[in-house]
C-alpha cells in the first residue's frame, strides 16, 4: 500500500506587495516535486476561520487546490492570487463570527473579542493538513508563531513592503517599493522643476523608515522624513529653501514616511483600528507641505504614492528572494523541521525560530544611517553592513 500523500497549505495575510504570486508559485513546485498535495486558503487567516466543512460551498470560496498548471503564470504579476486579509482569528470581534459559529464556543479577551484558534486548528485538522505556510508580516507571522505553540507544524515567509519584520535583513516586496518610488520621484522632478516648486512624496511605512531612507538615498532627493526622528517642521522648510535656491532648476524634493511626526506631535491616524490595532496611516505629507508653504510662500506639489508602491510585477531581486525562500520553506517543511521562519541574515538564506519576529523591533539605525541635524540619509560606512541598511 502506497503512503497516504501529505498536505501542504500556504497562505498570504495583510497588505499585498510584489513578490507573493512568486513565493506561492514555488512553494507550490516544490512541494509537488517532493509528492506533496498542496492547498492555498484565501483572504488570509480569514480562509481557515470561516471555512465551514459541511457546507459545499465553502471549497473554492475559503480554499482552493494549488496545481503546478494553476500557477504557472502567476510570478508575472503582482498582488497575491490567494487574495488576503488582515483577521486575527485570536482576536474576533463577535459581530465578525462566522454566522455557522457559535460565539459561545470559544473564550472571550479582555477587550470583548474571541478567540477562535481551536476553529482554525480544527480547520487544519479536518483538511488533513501536514505543514502550513503563512506569508505575511509581523502581524500574520506573529498569529503563525501562535499556531505553533498550540502545537501544530509551521514555517513562515517574511513579507513586508517596510522590510521591518525583526529576524531577517529582507522581506518580500520591499526591492520592488524602492524601484518603484524611485521611478515616480524621478518622473515627478518633470513637474516639479518645470513649475520651481518644493515637490513632497509620501511613502508607506508605518513605524519603519527605511523605505523613505533607501528610496531618498536612491533617488538623491534633497531631505528625507523617517519614522523614527521626529521633526521641526520649519527647520525643515528653510532647508528646503536653501536646496532650492541651490539648484540650477530651482526646485527641490523630499520624501517622507507616513508614520513620521513633528516634535510634540503625533502619529496622523485615521478610521476604526483593524484587529492588529492598527488605524489607517497617511496625509502627513500634505499637512507638511502646506505648512512649508505657509512659511515659506513657496508652491507645493504633493504626491502620496500610497498603493503604486506595492502595485505590479515585481522587480528581478523580488522574483529571485521569494522564489528561493518558497524553496526554503518547502524544504523545511518536507524534512519535518517547522516552527521556524526562513530568512537572509548577512546575506545568506537560512531560517529562524517562528517567533523571531515578535522578539523585537526593526528600525533604522538612525546613529549610522541617518543625519538627524539635516533630515537626510547619512550613508559613509559600509564595510560589514547588510546589504539593504537599517
Amino acid at each position: 500500500m502506497s503512503a497516504k500523500k501529505k498536505t501542504l497549505a500556504v497562505l498570504t495575510g495583510g497588505g499585498d506587495v510584489p513578490g507573493l504570486n512568486p513565493a506561492i508559485k514555488m512553494v507550490v513546485r516544490r512541494a509537488v516535486d517532493e509528492g506533496w498535495r498542496v492547498l492555498g486558503f484565501r483572504r488570509g487567516w480569514a480562509g481557515p476561520l470561516r471555512y465551514n466543512h459541511d457546507d459545499p460551498a465553502s471549497w473554492g470560496k475559503w480554499v482552493i487546490e494549488l496545481d503546478t498548471q494553476m500557477v504557472r503564470k502567476i510570478d508575472r504579476t503582482g498582488g497575491t492570487i490567494l487574495h488576503t486579509s488582515r483577521t486575527r482569528p485570536g482576536s474576533v470581534r463577535p459581530d465578525h463570527l462566522p454566522e455557522f459559529l457559535n460565539s459561545d464556543d470559544f473564550p472571550v479577551n479582555e477587550d470583548g473579542t474571541l478567540d477562535t484558534t481551536q476553529k482554525v486548528l480544527q480547520t487544519l485538522e479536518q483538511l488533513n493538513i501536514d505543514v502550513l505556510i503563512p506569508i505575511g508580516g509581523d502581524d500574520t507571522l506573529g498569529y503563525g508563531a501562535r499556531i505553533h505553540k498550540e502545537g501544530f507544524p509551521v514555517v513562515s515567509i517574511p513579507k513586508t513592503m517596510d522590510n521591518d519584520v525583526y529576524g531577517t535583513d529582507y522581506c518580500i516586496g520591499f526591492s520592488t517599493a524602492v524601484t518603484r518610488s524611485v521611478e515616480m520621484i524621478t518622473n515627478l522632478r518633470t513637474s516639479v522643476g518645470s513649475h520651481e516648486r518644493i515637490g513632497v512624496v509620501e511613502l508607506f511605512g508605518r513605524n519603519s523608515g527605511e523605505t523613505s531612507l533607501i528610496t531618498a538615498f536612491c533617488a538623491d532627493v534633497d531631505r528625507a522624513i523617517i519614522s523614527e526622528v521626529p521633526f521641526d517642521v520649519e527647520k525643515l522648510a528653510h532647508l528646503l529653501i536653501e536646496d532650492k535656491h541651490r539648484n540650477p532648476s530651482h526646485y527641490a524634493m523630499m520624501t517622507i514616511s507616513e508614520g513620521a511626526y513633528p516634535l510634540g506631535g503625533q502619529v496622523l491616524e485615521t478610521g476604526e483600528a483593524d484587529a492588529y490595532g492598527h488605524k489607517k496611516l497617511g496625509g502627513i505629507g500634505y499637512l507638511v507641505g502646506q505648512k512649508i508653504k505657509e512659511i515659506t510662500g513657496e508652491n507645493i506639489i504633493y504626491q502620496q504614492l500610497g498603493y503604486l508602491m506595492r502595485s505590479g510585477a515585481p522587480d528581478a531581486l523580488d522574483r529571485i528572494v521569494t522564489a528561493n525562500f518558497g524553496t526554503l520553506a518547502v524544504n523545511l517543511a518536507t524534512r519535518g523541521i517547522t516552527g521556524r521562519m526562513v530568512a537572509l541574515r548577512e546575506g545568506r538564506y537560512t531560517h529562524v525560530a517562528a517567533d523571531y519576529s515578535t522578539r523585537g523591533l526593526k528600525r533604522v539605525d538612525v546613529s549610522e544611517f541617518y543625519d538627524v541635524d539635516e533630515y537626510r540619509p547619512k550613508i559613509s560606512h559600509v564595510q560589514g553592513k547588510p546589504m539593504f541598511l537599517y
